[in-house]
């Protein structure tokens, strides 16, 4: 039966979109009753099922007739619909047609197209007989299983159901037919939901990292030797690598020479010098990811064996001898390629040990002195409650404050000084470096009480890196460089890349390559960071839901209308809650954290008035 342009009749019966239509008008453009409307649509967009005459759609209506027998008499052939019709109905007409046609597109007995229709031979049907009961019994599987995910209900065999649940938690896709079939929106949240709901993840899946697209295995390639080169033998001097608990990566000391304060630092940039694979390989990442559950180093662990300041006997160091005047001014800095003999210390160790020890002592002195020197300058010292969150092998979290043990802030002085130093280094040397600068904020209002620092921490600017010199304003320094940490930062590496090209007399990096590894970092930091403070704030409400009966103190810290901000030291965690108009801020009440709600990072506080 031809399907041109020329056949079309008024009054035909033809198929337009899978659905039935009757020609009201043939021609150009051929106008279509489908019922409930009328089309004008092209010739080639329509299939003729039957010449007509059709009066109505309403013709089209269920015919006695054995299709059955139809098949058998044509089984493993080729028919029309019209020999199909008159077979099965005993005549052809608008309404055998299309009750035919409907056999035709269950494609079980017949399939094709009205000109030219295949009727299955005995073996395919019984074929297609078996994979649609197949299909039918897993559709029907389909709905028991959503029945069960509705309920949260979970049975052996579900988790094949649960891989694109899983994939959406992840972040690798945001589609989910398993969330779309049960009504929900297709979020990450929403599919870290029913995963818990179900019982297919537990509290302690934290899916933050990985679904920033964070790689959370450390870089797996080799690690070459030291460099045959000359090093100044410090190791006659005590220096203490000075760190938290549990600390893996030992990348500072410090040690003190007569009126020299000398820090050390781990010699990473003798093993990576730039465009080297793990040079490559640390541009990507960044940074150290630092998770409550577990570190992902910047480098191959084997690194920190190798280069971790008193992990071995004697350490090779980049050391940064530094040369104050009475008021702490820098008045020479020398950079040295060395070897130092290191004692590890906890900064409770170091902070006990202070009053007996002359080396620790001296170099307290010295840096309270720059710390004054920094607070005369203009620097901004807000201190709100931190504290570390780890998570063990065994699953059990702890959460203690960071205490401001007086070793802690002689360390980090000492990390701010050699930023300093770095940087009067580079301008006495002509080394192109990479700068963090920070803007100073609009007003500087008063940061005594708790409530006025974090106020302060809002009007506070970003610090960025540049390649010229700027004011930091938050640290009160003219200009301010990241040296310290090469094993965990990769800018920190880059700066003693400069740094060692230069002693070598080599060319550093240009403008241009500094500005390239900037940008690479600052696309990358906001990922970490927030998978850092997410993975964070996921296991401090894990650690909360485990201890429904906890009771902690809560700050009034800032107010907005009926509701306050409520800081809670012991867990570092803010969050609102209604304060009446008449609670002073600064106010302390009992709090409960209620509510939780992990998938989203949710949480209620309950203050006990």
């Amino acid at each position: 039966m031809p399907d041109s342009e020329q056949s079309i009749h008024n009054g035909a019966l033809v198929l337009y979109r899978g659905r039935p239509a009757r020609v009201v008008r043939a021609g150009e453009r051929v106008e279509i009753d489908l019922g409930s409307e009328s089309q004008r649509v092209r010739a080639k967009d329509v299939v003729i099922l039957h010449p007509g005459p059709l009066e109505s759609l309403n013709e089209l209506v269920p015919m006695p007739g054995d299709m059955h027998t139809a098949w058998e008499i044509l089984a493993g052939s080729e028919t029309t619909l019209e020999e199909l019709a008159e077979l099965a109905f005993g005549r052809s007409s608008p309404a055998g047609a299309w009750a035919a046609w409907q056999f035709v597109s269950d494609g079980l007995y017949f399939s094709g197209t009205p000109e030219r229709i295949h009727v299955a031979s005995a073996e395919e049907l019984a074929a297609r007989q078996s994979l649609r009961r197949g299909r039918e019994a897993g559709e029907r599987a389909w709905r028991d299983f959503l029945a069960r995910a509705a309920q949260s209900g979970f049975e052996a065999g579900d988790e094949r159901y649960l891989s694109d649940v899983e994939q959406l938690a992840w972040g690798k896709t945001d589609r989910s037919r398993v969330l779309r079939d049960l009504g929900r929106s297709e979020t990450p949240e929403n599919a870290h939901a029913l995963l818990l709901a179900v019982g297919r993840w537990d509290e302690t899946v934290n899916p933050h990292p990985r679904r920033l697209g964070l790689p959370l295995l450390p870089p797996d390639l080799p690690i070459p030797g030291l460099p045959d080169e000359e090093r100044l033998d410090l190791t006659h001097l005590p220096a203490y690598a000075i760190d938290d608990e549990g600390n893996e990566t030992p990348d500072d000391a410090i040690s003190l020479e007569g009126e020299r304060v000398w820090v050390h630092i781990a010699d990473v940039a003798a093993l990576v010098p730039p465009v080297s694979p793990l040079d490559v390989e640390a541009r990507s990442r960044v940074e150290t990811l630092h998770l409550p559950e577990g570190h992902i180093h910047l480098f191959p662990q084997e690194m920190t064996h190798v280069l971790g300041l008193g992990l071995q006997e004697i350490s090779p160091a980049l050391s940064f001898g530094i040369d104050l005047d009475l008021s702490g001014g820098i008045t020479h800095v020398e950079v040295k390629p060395s070897w130092v003999r290191v004692s590890r210390l906890t900064y409770a160790q170091a902070t006990e040990m202070m009053a007996q020890n002359p080396v620790l002592a001296g170099l307290e002195r010295r840096m309270d002195l720059r710390r004054s020197r920094r607070i005369e300058a203009g620097a901004i010292d807000i201190d709100l409650p931190e504290v570390t969150i780890k998570v063990a092998e065994t699953g059990e979290i702890s959460i203690r404050p960071v205490l401001p043990l007086r070793g802690r802030q002689m360390v980090e002085e000492a990390m701010i000084l050699a930023g300093e130093a770095v940087g009067v280094f580079a301008r006495e040397h002509g080394v192109p470096l990479l700068f963090s600068v920070q803007e100073p904020p609009e007003s500087v209002p008063p940061h005594e009480t708790l409530s006025e620092m974090f106020a302060m921490r809002r009007v506070m600017r970003r610090s960025q890196y540049r390649v010229t010199p700027g004011a930091h304003h938050g640290l009160g320094l003219s200009h301010y460089t990241q040296a310290t940490s090469p094993l965990r930062r990769y800018l920190d590496l880059v700066t003693h890349q400069q740094l060692r090209a230069t002693l070598r007399g080599e060319r550093p990096l240009d403008e241009s390559e500094l500005l390239e590894r900037i940008g690479m970092v600052e696309a990358l930091i906001p990922a970490l960071r927030q998978a850092e403070q997410n993975s964070e704030k996921h296991w401090t409400l894990v650690y909360l839901r485990r201890q429904p009966d906890w009771v902690g103190e809560a700050i009034l810290v800032d107010r907005r209308g009926a509701l306050g901000t409520w800081l809670v030291p012991d867990l570092a965690l803010e969050g609102r809650a209604s304060a009446p108009a008449t609670l002073e801020l600064d106010s302390r009440l009992p709090v409960r954290v209620q509510g939780i709600d992990l998938p989203n990072l949710g949480f209620s506080f309950k203050i006990e008035w």
